[in-house]
């Protein structure tokens, strides 16, 4: 059980990204041919890579996350010893945490609008909470990977003679 748990945390985003992708990369490949070769068009497939679009860019946000993939100041931060740099990323994660966990309740309401409403796609007519879901999921998971980072940061902000 511990091996599958470490897994899923090792490489959740990274399996559920590649296979957004490569899902995005069959159905718009088979919707091209199917176009220009047999002539009739997929009704279902742009509306499909768009939801598997959305997905991806909230899950993209937790494995950015994960990696310490964003937008700062490195040169800024390269300036202070090893524990000076991670007080800085503790700081910086506890905003981090705020914002994610500031944003989980809207998403969860964005959600229950979508479930009460009761609205279909257009083209597949599927309930359209899978889609409105993705937010919801990447705070979650965005947030649970910024507490990982938040301990990992703080544990060496703590450690004595880590310069």
């Amino acid at each position: 059980m511990k091996k599958i748990i470490n897994w899923i945390d090792e490489y959740l985003e990274e399996v559920l990204l590649v296979g957004a992708l490569a899902a995005m990369a069959v159905i718009m490949g088979v919707q091209v041919f199917c176009r220009y070769v047999l002539g009739a068009s997929l009704s279902w497939s742009e509306e499909l890579t768009r939801y598997i679009f959305i997905w991806a860019g909230f899950l993209s946000v937790s494995y950015c996350t994960k990696k310490c993939i964003s937008i700062k100041i490195e040169q800024f931060v390269a300036l202070f010893p090893k524990r000076g740099k991670a007080m800085f990323k503790v700081v910086n994660h506890t905003f981090e945490l705020i914002l994610f966990l500031y944003l989980i309740p809207f998403a969860w309401k964005y959600l229950m609008s979508a479930v009460a409403n009761g609205q279909t796609s257009p083209a597949m007519g599927i309930p359209m909470y899978y889609v409105q879901a993705a937010p919801l999921v990447g705070f979650i998971l965005s947030a649970i990977r910024v507490l990982q980072r938040w301990i990992v940061e703080f544990n060496t902000v703590r450690r004595k003679g880590g310069e």
